[in-house]
């Protein structure tokens, strides 16, 4: 996964994914956009029946400008993604001081390098923006404390033919990782999470756009999870 053509689709990606975001933005009051992804999200936390306590801790990972930590100031939060300085260079209106409670880091998912930390980890329209999905996920999960909750959303694929044209094709040169919730559901469940809740939030014509709702399993094997990952553990 990480040759010469993925990882100039994974920075090509990165590139149109900050450009995106700039144009997006321009026109919109930035307080009033996120007060409606405040609402969005808890929208999204009450479709899926998932408490966060006060106390609790969390991980924002593929965070953007507004994720979900914008409505965790009850919570400890560690909030990552890639582009976290080029938001605060390019885009007018996002500063990480408006956020007080949260920990930025500028991060690739696949370097997450905590273990068995967090009670929630988040990951919402991130797990198909990165560079190695098998490595990202199992650092999300290894990240997990043991019956911790993972939910992830993602664009999955219709149609298997369609799948397999933008897999040999940037057809979507936003997102390197093209997939199908079977992918997704399989995968999880080899890292040692069970699935309990999946929701289709939009159906579209070339996507669907999903949510998932897992648990780490309390009789895990770290080290298998690692072997997955591709990474080192330290213990």
């Amino acid at each position: 996964m990480e040759n010469q053509t993925y990882s100039w689709r994974w920075r090509l990606a990165q590139f149109l994914e900050l450009r995106w975001w700039r144009r997006y933005l321009q026109p919109l009051n930035w307080p009033d956009y996120v007060q409606a992804k405040r609402v969005h999200w808890r929208k999204v936390l009450s479709q899926m029946e998932l408490q966060v306590r006060p106390g609790e801790w969390v991980l924002d990972a593929g965070c953007g400008p507004a994720g979900i930590f914008t409505i965790l100031q009850d919570q400890k939060v560690d909030a990552i993604d890639p582009l976290l300085l080029a938001y605060e260079e390019k885009l007018p209106d996002f500063r990480q001081d408006q956020f007080p409670y949260v920990h930025f880091k500028t991060q690739m998912l696949e370097h997450l390098d905590q273990e068995e930390v967090y009670d929630h980890v988040f990951c919402l329209n991130a797990i198909n923006h990165v560079a190695n999905l098998e490595r990202a996920a199992g650092c999300l999960v290894l990240s997990l404390k043991p019956e911790g909750t993972l939910l992830i959303s993602i664009d999955v694929h219709r149609f298997a033919l369609l799948k397999f044209i933008f897999r040999m094709i940037p057809g979507d040169v936003l997102h390197p990782q093209q997939d199908d919730l079977a992918d997704y559901v399989r995968l999880l469940e080899k890292l040692d999470l069970d699935i309990e809740k999946t929701l289709v939030l939009k159906n579209g014509w070339v996507f669907n756009y999903v949510v998932i709702k897992a648990k780490k399993r309390m009789a895990h094997q770290p080290d298998q999870v690692a072997s997955h990952s591709g990474n080192s553990v330290k213990r």
